[in-house]
């Protein structure tokens, strides 16, 4: 089954949605109610297409319930073409322009569905730790957003910057990313989002950030390179050079596709990169079928992102 762009939007409505329910029931359908699956398919003219009975509640239901896509009115086709595209464009695509791909009829719907499949493409909880077995992971912050402090010219940024957000990302080398949106780089708030994601064992790689001395100690090692002092990679392996690759591609996308993201919004645009990070390695088919995997057991209401 392939889930490119150019293949999913040959489906017709039919199609697409054999297609989800083969990806939600791998094994056959089930009651999302009870978990039954002693089911029924309704195929008569009275009943709309995809509609299943449950044989123990007895409840009806269809492959989008208790997913992302549950009450929407969108048609499972232009989901799954929304899943594609925003899997397959490395540094994101804005709201606005899959308005214009899909003919969505406003904003507001292409904004909403686009959060929606970030929410798909978070992991949690999040599994295992990383590091484990004693592997390298790095662990580094910047600042998104906002504008730099008065007065600081127009290349002085990182921690000397006023009014922006700060991300804190943990990459183990080879392996997966975890980015987190922190209220500030305090020793404290870092030990907890470096404590809770980081296997013991491992080998930390960080800069020179002070807070860093103490969260240093309780791994089995701890390097640091001093960017203050011209030092981005020493001869025994050490540097951060894997995190700042992720940040530039969050921050290319933040750029130059989104322009603008609001803070309390920028939790799910971590996710999103980190996902595509995650499985940069696999194909974009591939990719999407992973991402509509993580439908199952999400809602996200338009209340819940726009705070209204």
């Amino acid at each position: 089954m392939s889930l490119t762009l150019a293949d999913v939007s040959k489906l017709t409505e039919d199609q697409a949605r054999e297609t989800f329910e083969h990806i939600r029931w791998p094994d056959g359908p089930f009651c999302p109610h009870c978990g039954s699956v002693e089911v029924t398919k309704l195929q008569g003219k009275a009943h709309r297409p995809g509609l299943y009975q449950c044989r123990g509640c007895p409840e009806q239901f269809t492959a989008t319930v208790n997913t992302i896509l549950e009450d929407s009115h969108l048609p499972i086709r232009i989901w799954l073409m929304a899943f594609a595209i925003l899997c397959s464009a490395k540094k994101g695509v804005s709201a606005l322009q899959l308005q214009r791909q899909l003919g969505l009829g406003s904003y507001r719907t292409a904004w909403h569905l686009c959060h929606r499949i970030r929410h798909a493409m978070s992991k949690e909880p999040l599994a295992g730790l990383l590091g484990e077995g004693g592997e390298i992971v790095e662990a580094d912050e910047t600042y998104v957003g906002g504008k730099p402090r008065k007065g600081a010219g127009p290349h002085k940024g990182g921690r000397s910057t006023q009014k922006k957000t700060p991300v804190v990302a943990l990459v183990q080398r080879g392996g997966a990313a975890r980015s987190f949106v922190t209220k500030d780089a305090t020793a404290a708030t870092l030990r907890q989002v470096v404590g809770k994601n980081i296997d013991r064992s491992a080998t930390l790689m960080t800069d020179e950030w002070r807070p860093y001395i103490i969260i240093g100690r309780e791994f089995a090692r701890h390097e640091r390179v001093s960017h203050e002092k011209g030092e981005y990679a020493r001869k025994d392996g050490s540097h951060v050079n894997t995190a700042e690759s992720y940040f530039a591609l969050l921050k290319r996308g933040i750029i130059g596709s989104f322009h603008h993201v609001s803070p309390c919004h920028l939790g799910r645009y971590c996710d999103e990169f980190s996902f595509r990070w995650n499985y940069r390695q696999i194909s974009d088919s591939e990719r999407t079928f992973e991402a509509l995997r993580g439908t199952e057991g999400r809602r996200l209401s338009y209340r819940a992102p726009t705070g209204k």
